[in-house]
């Protein structure tokens, strides 16, 4: 029997994060993982690969519509998508590997196995029990079930099968306007699928401020994207490796069905805590199978904590990381903290979406004074160069004392120019502050400073 300062059990985002600076700060420490490689869901089938084929079909992309626009002649690239399978596996490879280096290089034990936590202190993994003064959950979630859609990651896909069918399909379904949907969406449709996504509320991206949802449906559109809303899908039946889709529209319960090679089945996640023994423990759960902690990440039980998506909050890879630091702080006597206030989201679409802080109908619902500076991309010079002028940076900020409330881009880089403001939002800045800073030109980060402008005497280019 192997004993440990703290035994994390899950290899994803949240729990080899949590792993490393708990040896940092001095622990006996081991990581739990089944699976052949570390990193999870996010760096084996969610986050690192679909970045890889987002990638590859954006440039496919630019060489089929704006190449030639710039003096590049020449026939468009052809695409092999056994090739294009093979350079995301790589990408995959590179990262799993570089976390093996880390739990080396930081003396951190991988424990290959599925755990359980037999009692406090102890976690079973294969025949062998191993002692722990701390245990840390950190076992990621699963893709969420549909009643009435059966899943065989073939015909009927999660975003799992989604990232390695086994050829391109003509037509694909999304179920599900989210993050997951639509980023799978973009990758198929850029290789020229024919694309229709069947959304059960009125608006995509649910908790996205309602102005940037509103412009992204229509770039969405424009890409060749179907939207059919306010439909409730109530079975997907497969013959002979086709799919049909049956939903019902809320509106007026009227039924319909779509026909398709692929279904993608993208209506969430769930917290995924099967087998671990938490009932037998007694660990307190909240609905929708999440684990209950408290202000220090601590279960009902003593010495069991939990983090990322097994616990409340966004299901998103750097919140489970943020956590993972905090409580590998706790656990070694020190003050960790999130700040979840300062969260950003990004949709890794062309254009980018990224968003951090209220949105405007949350701040209307709260009954705060604020008030919005806007600037759209196409007052950017180097957005205009690369053709990438759709969209805007939108910045809320406080109407009396002018801090920076939140922040909603759509736009090219979107997902890096978000974080100058989650550092002002960190720092109490004011729009006023972001606004004084110089930026460099041609960047496209002088649109979130014109925008910062126009929360006070107005842009300058528009």
């Amino acid at each position: 029997m192997a004993s440990f300062d703290v035994i994390v059990i899950g290899a994803g985002p949240g729990g080899y994060v949590c792993a490393i600076r708990c040896a940092q700060l001095g622990l006996k420490v081991a990581c739990v993982e089944g699976r052949e490689t570390l990193g999870g869901t996010c760096l084996n089938i969610g986050c690192i690969p679909s970045k890889a084929l987002l990638n590859a079909t954006h440039h496919l992309h630019e060489a089929e519509h704006n190449f030639a626009k710039m003096g590049l002649k020449g026939k468009s690239p052809s695409v092999d998508w056994a090739q294009m399978q093979s350079y995301k596996q790589d990408v995959v490879d590179g990262n799993t590997k570089g976390i093996e280096f880390l739990f080396k290089k930081n003396k951190v034990t991988w424990l290959k196995g599925w755990g359980s936590i037999v009692e406090p202190g102890k976690v079973k993994v294969g025949d062998e029990v191993h002692e722990a003064k701390s245990i840390v959950i950190a076992t990621g979630s699963e893709p969420a079930s549909l009643p009435g859609v059966k899943v065989d990651e073939q015909t009927v896909v999660t975003s799992t099968g989604a990232l390695s069918l086994g050829k391109i399909p003509k037509s694909l379904v999304v179920i599900g306007a989210g993050v997951i949907g639509l980023e799978m969406g973009s990758v198929y449709a850029r290789l020229g699928t024919k694309v229709t996504v069947v959304e059960y509320l009125d608006a995509i991206t649910p908790g996205m401020d309602a102005e940037v949802a509103k412009a992204f449906q229509k770039m969405l559109v424009k890409q060749g994207f179907e939207f059919i809303m306010g439909a409730a899908v109530q079975k997907v039946d497969v013959a002979k490796n086709k799919a049909t889709v049956t939903y019902k529209l809320r509106k007026d319960d009227s039924e319909a069905t779509l026909d398709a090679d692929t279904v993608l089945l993208a209506t969430g996640r769930k917290p995924y805590t099967a087998g671990l023994g938490l009932e037998a423990l007694g660990v307190e759960m909240l609905p929708r199978g999440m684990v209950k902690i408290d202000d220090h990440f601590q279960t009902s039980v003593k010495g069991i904590y939990a983090i990322g998506d097994a616990v409340p909050g966004p299901m998103l890879a750097h919140k489970a990381e943020d956590e993972g630091m905090a409580v590998a702080e706790v656990i070694a006597g020190k003050h960790g903290h999130v700040n979840y206030a300062v969260i950003p989201g990004v949709i890794y679409t062309s254009p980018e979406v990224a968003s951090v802080g209220q949105t405007e109908e949350q701040l209307k619902e709260a009954g705060r004074a604020y008030k919005v500076g806007k600037f759209p991309f196409m007052g950017n010079a180097r957005a205009k160069a690369v053709f990438m002028g759709e969209g805007f940076v939108k910045i809320l900020a406080d109407k009396e004392t002018d801090r920076v409330l939140g922040c909603h881009i759509i736009g090219p880089a979107a997902g890096d120019l978000i974080h100058e403001i989650c550092v002002a939002m960190e720092f109490g800045a004011s729009a006023q502050d972001v606004a004084l800073t110089c930026h460099a030109h041609p960047t496209f980060s002088e649109a979130v400073r014109e925008a910062a402008l126009a929360c006070g005497d107005g842009a300058i280019h528009a």
